[in-house]
């Protein structure tokens, strides 16, 4: 079943007020009035729970927390109103952010896949080649790894990667990634079956716009199973190949030149 996990924090301008940790430390000060006991009931060091409070006093549009001196009244930390009514509103907030969270477990299956999609949209990156896909097979090597990558038009993309980076990527068969190709990386090539070349990507395509420059040609290719890759190439080997809409070529890509990353 598909489930969707989120955080629920609150932010002043561009800057993060606090989530969840503080605000239960914020509460945990209501509950004891002593910042010692409630920094040890939210898993805080006692500086970490002062940095955390002086952090959240200076963002906030008054002060939360405020340190009262010993008396008749007693010391100790306290709340201030506005430091009440933040809590309170956190909580209202978080119970009508986990009933949100409910409604997706309803979701179907082509529901969660759309989900996926978007996600995969937000991804914002300077690499002209983005290509989504699902890990089919990882050979692991004592230093590197080669990970195959399908996607969805039929092609299948090789990236070379440290065996450290296979695992904090938690990359595994049947785990989604994207490759990330710069167009400076992508060679072009005209069809030859005597061709033989070591690079690991080779893919089949037809050129669908060549656009000039000074000094360097952008050049789009379709490949076969549909989807589009860019490459950078100099003005003179886009002449000297020929290059024009419709001229079919090998797209050509070396396996460390592809960097693959996950949402995980």
């Amino acid at each position: 079943m598909f489930k969707l996990k989120g955080m629920l924090s609150l932010q002043v301008g561009d800057q993060a007020l606090g989530g969840s940790d503080r605000i239960a430390l914020l509460a945990k000060i209501h509950e004891t009035g002593s910042i010692t006991a409630a920094a040890r009931a939210v898993g805080m060091s006692y500086k970490g729970a002062w940095d955390a409070i002086d952090a959240m006093n200076n963002l906030a549009d008054e002060p939360l927390v405020t340190r009262a001196a010993g008396g008749k009244g007693g010391g100790g930390t306290r709340l201030t109103e506005r430091g009440r009514r933040l809590v309170e509103t956190f909580a209202a907030l978080e119970k009508v952010h986990h009933r949100f969270l409910q409604q997706f477990e309803t979701l179907t299956d082509a529901s969660a896949i759309d989900i996926e999609l978007i996600r995969s949209l937000m991804f914002r990156t300077s690499a002209r080649n983005q290509f989504s896909g699902r890990v089919t097979i990882i050979h692991k090597g004592a230093v590197n790894d080669t990970v195959e990558l399908a996607l969805p038009g039929g092609e299948h993309v090789v990236a070379t990667l440290t065996s450290e980076s296979t695992e904090d990527l938690g990359l595994v068969p049947g785990v989604e990634a994207i490759a990330l190709i710069k167009a400076s990386s992508v060679m072009l090539a005209l069809p030859d079956e005597r061709m033989r070349l070591s690079a690991r990507n080779q893919f089949a395509g037809t050129v669908i716009q060549v656009t000039p420059g000074a000094v360097n040609a952008e050049v789009r290719v379709r490949l076969a199973g549909g989807s589009v890759m860019t490459a950078t190439i100099t003005s003179e080997s886009a002449t000297e190949l020929g290059l024009a809409e419709g001229t079919a070529v090998v797209a050509i890509v070396k396996a460390s030149s592809v960097i693959l990353g996950t949402s995980r």
